[in-house]
């Protein structure tokens, strides 16, 4: 991969979406369906990568998931200046380093973490490329949310690891609480509730729609389903959770001042 002459991302900001998928082309024609990506295939020694791209830049990539790992899932990566040191301090705030770190090519460095409460999270360390090359547009991610069993031990774990601040609110069906990366906001938190079933603590990926509605139409019109249809959010906009047709869930959210 060529090296890019782009600007790291912050430490600390969710940098990569990356979806693991047991059937990438299935998953690249609903997605690009969905949001308008196109598909740059690459061969590694691990087999074929796909980044999906707006324009010609990178948001988002899929690899075929490795079904021992678990099933079709949204992977998030999270910026770090250096991935080695981050994730030495992992074990001493109470999470679990899965994998890594290693070298990824020459593209980066990364590791696998598993915080307190059991939700896997990346760190990546940008070389030749830095993850997403646009953020916060239609069709690109733009919010990460983490459900967790323990709150209180999450926000005490990642706001310690990567020096972010958290601020608590309320909003249904409770408290809600902002992450936020050197003032900006890039995430939120809930706990999970009872009525959800057997849901396990994990971090959900949103990407930005122009009109929710109608991207929640064309899901179903492309075999995904909407675990929550589209709902408003007082204040920030409309949003549903959707899941693709290889059972990936991830959210879709048309803000209001997009809107």
């Amino acid at each position: 991969m060529a090296p890019k002459s782009l600007t790291p991302h912050e430490p600390g900001t969710f940098c990569w979406p990356e979806l693991a998928t047991t059937d990438p082309q299935e998953a690249q024609l609903f997605y690009s369906a969905l949001f308008g990506w196109t598909v740059v295939e690459s061969q590694t020694d691990v087999g074929p990568y796909y980044r999906f791209q707006l324009d010609g830049e990178d948001v988002a990539a899929s690899c075929r998931a490795d079904p021992a790992q678990g099933p079709p899932r949204w992977n998030s990566y999270i910026a770090v200046s250096n991935v080695d040191e981050t994730a030495g301090r992992v074990a001493k705030l109470g999470g679990t380093i899965v994998a890594g770190p290693f070298d990824v090519f020459d593209a980066g460095r990364m590791a696998v973490l598993k915080d307190p409460a059991g939700a896997f999270i990346s760190l990546w360390q940008a070389k030749d490329h830095i993850g997403a090359e646009r953020l916060n547009d239609p069709g690109t991610l733009c919010w990460t949310e983490l459900a967790t069993t323990d709150p209180g031990v999450a926000q005490k774990f990642y706001t310690s690891l990567f020096g972010w601040t958290a601020k608590r609110g309320t909003a249904p069906p409770g408290e809600y609480t902002e992450f936020f990366n050197r003032g900006t906001p890039i995430g939120g938190m809930m706990r999970i509730q009872p009525g959800w079933g057997d849901v396990p603590p994990h971090w959900l990926p949103y990407f930005a729609v122009v009109d929710c509605d109608a991207s929640a139409g064309r899901v179903k019109q492309h075999g995904g389903t909407l675990p929550l249809p589209p709902k408003d959010i007082p204040g920030v906009g409309r949003f549903a959770i959707v899941c693709d047709p290889q059972g990936a869930t991830f959210a879709i959210i048309a803000l209001r001042q997009a809107a």
